[in-house]
């Protein structure tokens, strides 16, 4: 039903309206949520697969093993689902009313799925989910470390795009991925 919803939206005239909700996403009982920003126009944009197709999607999957999770495991989605596009065809950031107009789609994904773990790939998905219930949570403060948030245990990292290494060096990235797999193992919930 939530698919369904999603593919009738066209609320934001600057996207390219890619609906990049469905079976492809992953498991609807998965243990681990990961939201990232947008589908890009050379990954889901064009799969249809959240983080594939494209450099971010292949730094996805080689973070995912150093975490030691299965990509068929856990449920990949974004903030907004269709591609934010600059006035020549470039993916941009979403702006906040793209990012609130999918935001009910977004907390409908969290509780249909009821993830153990929600885990935030980068600010906008930080954002968006604060957005959902505050977290007091920013990238550069808690990175890697567990919180409680919705019911739930929210861990927030950097966006696996190659513009993160100007924040945070790959070996820190690669070590983030690993405690959250280390959290996810064995079965840690943040409390507070």
């Amino acid at each position: 039903m939530l698919t369904k919803a999603v593919r009738r939206c066209y609320a934001c005239k600057d996207m390219a309206h890619c609906h990049v909700l469905g079976a492809v996403n992953g498991p609807a009982n998965a243990r681990v949520m990961f939201v990232g920003e947008a589908p890009g126009r050379h990954g889901a944009g064009k799969s249809g697969v959240p983080f594939s197709g494209d450099e971010s999607g292949r730094r996805f999957e080689a973070l995912l093993a150093v975490a030691g999770l299965r990509r068929e495991d856990v449920f990949v989605t974004n903030a907004v689902l269709c591609n934010p596009l600059d006035g020549v065809g470039n993916n941009r950031r979403p702006l906040p009313r793209e990012v609130r107009a999918c935001l009910a789609y977004l907390r409908g994904q969290i509780e249909a799925v009821n993830p153990d773990y929600v885990v935030a790939l980068g600010g906008v998905a930080l954002d968006a989910l604060g957005r959902i219930e505050a977290h007091g949570v920013t990238l550069a403060s808690g990175c890697g470390e567990p919180r409680p948030w919705f019911g739930r245990t929210l861990v927030v990292l950097y966006h696996p795009g190659r513009r993160a290494i100007v924040h945070r060096s790959v070996e820190a990235q690669e070590g983030d991925w690993r405690r959250l797999g280390e959290v996810v193992s064995r079965g840690v919930q943040a409390s507070g």
